[in-house]
């Protein structure tokens, strides 16, 4: 290919961007409402962020660390360091999240890849809280097959009303076919029980051949997962390849298409599929293209801004900013880009019980930012 078609090229996929970020349904801020002030820093490539009801905090670092933050301090001394995180590539510790009667069984549950370059998947631990440290560490769940590259693990968790923990499976990258194929774990969203046990109400309990851990699949690398405890609703953000990221409501037993679907393309630039929709998956609720790279995920109730209420929040990687994503009757959807001046790739956001927005910048010298209004 010459040089001036090259060029020529460059402006036609500059132009299509252009029109793309233009349709899609953004508005833009008038005015701060918030200020941003950093709570901690010296973090090493922090990656999610918990809150304890004695007001403590936990945060994971992607090698395998767990740190306390105390009374707005990170505390010197790691609570932990796994022994078996492979933090190669996009393998982390990822999640760590509170058993919903913490406070009674001290229970926490941490989600990371774990294995080796040429066999590693997503896992789950729970261990006891006391005195600071982690005691009897389980192992409660291993997403199956194994796999041999160091992308797309997902490996977030969250606990819905009936003590029921769902974990989030990437597609391994390479092995996106599987995202289809309930006889694997890749692409997947599972649930069970508290103590790694299968509830007996899973959509494929009793489809032979499947997983029975599957509630949903069709995703490919979901890095951002809710529950939203007033309308009972589980929210799930996802990295498309080239565009396609998506926001989808999570419903057990459904397919979300990837690949079949997609709005986004190969990173060669190349098709991965000629459908945007296809029969019997469920389309999502809104999609970025071109990617902006969404991971953490939250939902303001009763938070600090009224004005928010109900609203989705999504860190942004490669957009380096905080997504407000409000839902509408009849489909419609609003967003918003937000904290932009931060300048930094964000992987996690929380709102606390203070009801402050919390955010974890991606950075290998990490932050954990505390958004709270700019004025009373």
């Amino acid at each position: 290919m010459s040089f001036r078609k090259i060029l020529s090229f460059r402006k036609i996929i500059r132009s299509v961007l252009t029109v793309a970020l233009v349709l899609a349904p953004v508005v833009h801020a008038q005015e701060k409402n918030y200020r941003v002030e950093t709570l901690v820093e010296g973090l090493h490539s922090p990656y999610s962020l918990a809150f304890l009801p004695d007001g403590d905090m936990l945060v994971t670092e992607k090698s395998g660390t767990l740190r306390l933050i105390r009374n707005g301090t990170l505390v010197e001394q790691p609570v932990a360091q796994l022994p078996d995180v492979y933090s190669s590539g996009q393998g982390a510790l990822t999640d760590v999240v509170p058993h919903p009667r913490f406070a009674q069984n001290r229970l926490v549950y941490l989600a990371y890849s774990g294995g080796t370059a040429k066999a590693n998947s997503t896992r789950v631990v729970k261990a006891r809280f006391v005195d600071d440290q982690l005691r009897d560490i389980e192992e409660i769940f291993r997403a199956r097959p194994d796999k041999d590259t160091g992308a797309h693990f997902g490996a977030r968790l969250v606990f819905l009303k009936d003590e029921t923990l769902l974990i989030t499976v990437g597609d391994g990258a390479q092995y996106r076919e599987k995202a289809q194929d309930l006889s694997s774990m890749l692409g997947s969203i599972i649930r069970i029980g508290d103590d790694g046990s299968v509830p007996q109400d899973n959509p494929f309990v009793a489809r032979e051949g499947a997983h029975p851990e599957i509630w949903s699949y069709g995703h490919r690398n979901p890095q951002g997962l809710i529950h939203d405890p007033l309308t009972d609703r589980v929210y799930a953000t996802e990295h498309g390849p080239r565009g396609g990221d998506e926001l989808n409501l999570i419903e057990a037993g459904n397919n979300y298409g990837w690949p079949l679907a997609t709005y986004g393309v190969d990173y060669t630039g190349a098709a991965i599929t000629p459908y945007q929709q296809y029969p019997g998956t469920v389309q999502p609720l809104t999609h970025w293209t071109p990617s902006l790279a969404p991971s953490g995920l939250a939902q303001c109730r009763s938070c600090l801004w009224p004005q928010w209420e109900g609203d989705i929040f999504a860190g942004m990687l490669m957009g380096a900013q905080v997504q407000r994503v409000r839902l509408l009757e009849g489909g419609e959807v609003e967003r918003e880009g937000l904290f932009e001046e931060v300048g930094e790739r964000i992987r996690d956001v929380r709102f606390g019980p203070d009801g402050a927005l919390y955010l974890v910048t991606d950075n290998v010298d990490g932050r954990v930012l505390k958004v709270v209004p700019a004025s009373p």
